[in-house]
């Protein structure tokens, strides 16, 4: 199985969510856990490792934070591209032949604004990063929860340098879904534009529960032919002792993540608080039977 082997019409089962899995692995919130591919890489593999045994036919990287300018403000800039380089790696060895590794960029946390030297400083820390994720050979680049279009362009741009197959995908505002405020995306417009910016992908991920994915899936169909990246999130969470509670559980996830399929999604996975559970519930699912039978070419040595 190759990236090109994801097409309109056919459906990869994605993983669950990284960051809710490393907290029940003892991440505290706000902690820098990019740098857990440093110093704890064996708790990064059993999360890469858990998408693997349960059906997970491509698997992120623990690389959201990774660029230079969020590793900044916990003062590991230093460490992006070791980082970045490890992130691949550990995923790499967990998929072997089974699955597809996506390299992961989140975006940076700083508002573009109109400024040429942001825009600069941007296109530079997100350059670092992808090039530092190219170097281990992921099949692809996803540049994922972008709320900002102008940030998503200048990090999809600085991936494509690679030479990688580069998926784009927002996080779109449940209130903006028909119009945005001002610099964020509007679901056909950010697909269309991305899509003459010569991305290979297109997506939403984050911020709604699966329902309210299946007619923002249609509309991303809608305006573009490239393949769809899906991920909700289990619910919307409630703050209980300190700790992210999501609602959703397995069984309902999939009960409405089947109609995705139908709106138009070509990958299809979760994100926060859906665990390695929700994939091995969606795996079970007739439309994903196939995926266990697509193995993707020994890599030369």
């Amino acid at each position: 199985m190759q990236f090109a082997d994801c097409f309109r019409g056919s459906i990869t089962l994605t993983d669950g969510a990284w960051g809710t899995e490393l907290q029940k692995l003892g991440a505290q919130f706000g902690e820098c856990i990019d740098k857990w591919n440093l110093t704890k890489p064996e708790l990064v593999r059993r999360v890469a490792d858990s998408y693997i045994e349960t059906g997970s036919r491509v698997i992120l990287t623990n690389t959201f934070r990774a660029n230079p300018i969020s590793l900044a403000e916990s003062g590991f800039q230093d460490d992006c591209d070791a980082i970045n380089r490890a992130g691949v790696r550990i995923s790499r060895t967990a998929a072997g032949r089974a699955a597809l590794v996506f390299a992961s960029i989140g975006p940076s946390g700083k508002a573009l604004g109109n400024s040429d030297a942001t825009r600069k400083h941007l296109a530079q820390a997100f350059s670092r990063q992808a090039q530092a994720l190219a170097f281990e050979g992921p099949d692809a680049i996803l540049i994922e929860t972008m709320t900002d279009l102008e940030e998503a362009r200048v990090a999809a741009a600085a991936a494509l340098e690679t030479g990688l197959p580069v998926v784009v995908s927002f996080f779109f505002a449940p209130e903006a879904v028909e119009t945005q405020p001002s610099g964020q995306a509007i679901p056909e417009h950010a697909a269309a534009t991305l899509t003459n910016d010569g991305v290979q992908g297109i997506g939403a991920n984050c911020g709604f529960a699966v329902r309210e994915f299946i007619p923002l899936c249609k509309r991303l169909a809608a305006a573009s032919p490239l393949p769809i990246w899906i991920k909700p999130d289990a619910g919307v969470p409630k703050i209980v002792e300190g700790q992210a509670r999501y609602p959703s559980t397995p069984a309902e996830f999939v009960h409405s993540a089947q109609e995705l399929a139908g709106a138009g999604a070509t990958f299809l996975g979760g994100c926060c608080g859906t665990s390695p559970e929700f994939i091995r519930a969606l795996a079970g699912q007739p439309a994903f039977q196939g995926n266990r039978k697509s193995l993707r070419p020994q890599r030369p040595t």
